[in-house]
């Protein structure tokens, strides 16, 4: 157990310093060639189809999409596992992650790109909400099921399962015009955060004695 606690710590501390990098050299425009080059490769790659499934991948991403799977969820982990503790890490997770970014977004006041939008959407561009709830959502799910796989390849399984959700929702936003890369990354890091400290709570929780 100490030894995922140091895995929790180094990734908090991780996730905590690399936004603060990011949020620097986004504020002092340091990444305009960085971001420029990524949007240039993948809306490069833009062709009818993949316009729709990039639409798709952004619609699972929206928060009305993820509040619809937390409730399956929800129902899952109440009525089948009842497992209430885990059910109360997933909502402090996904519920409290929309009012951190919309707390970040009013500090940065970052615009967004206004060059070859394939979709319309307002508001402010740093970090990305779909980039936040995706990566919210889908690395807590996976943590929560990754403790009930007892198999190896299962486990693995779950991990590319959910990387490939959030990169395939992070990417979405990218070729559709919306967001910067930067962006994109902000918003990993912002999760990250946020959800290694709930995640290192409720490991917390569960080594008190009374909680066995």
């Amino acid at each position: 157990m100490k030894q995922v606690n140091l895995k929790l710590f180094i990734a908090f501390f991780g996730s905590f310093f690399g936004f603060i990098v990011m949020s620097y050299l986004v504020q002092a425009e340091h990444l305009a060639a960085f971001d420029q080059e990524i949007i240039h490769v993948v809306q490069g790659l833009e062709a009818e189809r993949l316009t729709e499934i990039m639409k798709f991948f952004t619609y699972i991403g929206t928060i009305r999409f993820i509040v619809i799977l937390t409730i399956l969820v929800f129902l899952f982990l109440f009525y089948i596992l009842k497992h209430r503790l885990e059910i109360i890490v997933l909502l402090s997770v996904v519920f409290c992650t929309p009012i951190l970014n919309r707390l970040l977004k009013l500090y940065f006041h970052r615009a967004r790109p206004d060059f070859n939008r394939l979709i319309e959407i307002g508001g402010y561009s740093f970090p990305s909400g779909h980039a936040m709830n995706a990566f919210s959502f889908y690395s807590i799910l996976a943590f929560l099921i990754w403790r009930h796989v007892p198999t190896t390849l299962g486990r693995i399984s779950v991990i590319i399962f959910s990387s490939v959700m959030i990169l395939a929702i992070g990417m979405s936003r990218v070729y559709l015009g919306v967001h910067y890369p930067s962006d994109i990354l902000g918003g990993f890091l912002a999760s990250g955060l946020w959800v290694t400290a709930v995640i290192w709570f409720f490991q917390r929780y569960k080594e008190r004695p009374e909680a066995n």
